[in-house]
């Protein structure tokens, strides 16, 4: 027995009361298809966006860098973690977002954090969307600048907030936003910071079919994204200007106390990144966008939040879509708020047009079933 025994028990308890448990589940497979037990499904949960983390440059950059390097860096990048590969990457991030420099962490959440740690400081305010993931609340939180929240993609509202307030400011949101799908007022919100002389910071971890037109000189631009979903590998970076990265090099405590990111996830995500940045790329964006536009025509982004309110509506869906071989997660809380309960379609440029259909046919007649209980 130990003091945190009863503890324990009590917090399982509540999480089981609350209905609220998870578990990890494995997907034995390396596309949208896989297998869960004796089942075979379609999957329609993966972040894998365009289909890069089985594609065959990929899959091959990432074995020639474990044949060369090994397989993990050994080090944090400022003793001896850093490889070529790091800098190419670096690099070649820099001139896809058209910014003076990037850095690599080894994942998207460390990126947030550290970003947002080191311009955190005191006599600054940070001004966040309200449905911005947890890696920015929980960089928020770290930060020692006072934490203000405006409503979700409510520019006006963030006008009234950062005009009633002095001193330093960053606003922060992400592009696309992880459980509802829709995209940032970036226009108008790159203008608001450029009239306070703010900072923008932008998760663009989702913004896989925006995430190009997200262009700006203004050096208060800060670009934050991952190597894990649209290019299918590990990790995350930053792209802004040289000043700004090189103050992440020496500040960032996420960046400077955790060992590199891998020589093959490194090696994954540029080859990753010359595939979406060739004719193939642009092919694969134009297949993911019919997806979209089958499922729900004119949809900014291919995450499609079906809300459905009710934790047991959400989990009901999730288990009868199951039983139809397909695998759409309910969201629900404390990932989404308290009765905004839902499914969350991901596609991915990996699917089939018959896979695509088969889910729009498997919604409609569910949502069929709704209408008639």
């Amino acid at each position: 027995m130990t003091a945190w025994d009863d503890w324990l028990r009590a917090e399982l308890d509540a999480v089981r009361a609350a209905n609220r448990w998870r578990r990890t589940v494995a997907f034995d497979g390396d596309g949208p298809t896989g297998r869960v037990g004796d089942r075979e499904l379609v999957s329609f949960a993966s972040n894998d966006y365009l289909g890069l983390a089985a594609h065959p440059r990929v899959r091959q950059a990432a074995i020639e860098a474990l044949q060369k390097w090994g397989a993990g860096s050994s080090a944090s990048r400022l003793v001896t973690g850093t490889r070529t590969l790091h800098h190419e990457l670096e690099e070649t991030i820099a001139a896809w977002k058209g910014t003076e420099a990037a850095l690599v962490f080894p994942t998207g959440y460390a990126a947030n954090l550290g970003v947002l740690q080191v311009f955190g400081v005191a006599d600054a305010t940070i001004f966040s969307d309200e449905l911005n993931h947890a890696s920015i609340i929980d960089g928020c939180r770290l930060a020692r600048a006072r934490k203000i929240v405006f409503r979700h993609n409510d520019v006006d509202h963030l006008r009234e907030l950062m005009r009633e307030t002095s001193g330093r400011k960053i606003v922060v949101t992400e592009a696309v936003f992880s459980m509802d799908g829709d995209v940032a007022p970036f226009d108008a919100l790159l203008e608001l910071c450029m009239a306070h002389g703010a900072l923008l910071v932008v998760d663009e971890a989702h913004a896989v079919l925006s995430g190009s037109s997200l262009r700006s000189d203004y050096p208060g631009y800060i670009r934050i994204g991952t190597l894990s979903k649209t290019l299918g590998a590990l990790g995350g970076w930053v792209a802004g200007t040289r000043a700004v990265i090189d103050l992440l090099v020496n500040r960032a405590r996420t960046f400077i106390f955790t060992t590199a990111l891998t020589p093959a996830d490194a090696a994954a995500a540029r080859a990753a990144l010359s595939v979406y940045r060739s004719d193939e790329g642009e092919r694969l964006r134009a297949r993911l966008r019919r997806f979209v536009d089958t499922i729900r025509p004119g949809h900014a982004s291919p995450i499609i939040p079906i809300v459905l309110g009710a934790e047991s509506a959400a989990l009901a869906a999730s288990q009868a879509l199951l039983e139809r071989g397909l695998y759409v997660p309910a969201i629900r809380p404390p990932t989404v708020p308290v009765g905004t309960s839902r499914l969350r379609v991901a596609l991915s440029a990996a699917h089939t047009p018959e896979m695509i259909e088969r889910l729009r046919d498997a919604l409609a007649t569910l949502s069929a079933e709704s209408v008639s209980s």
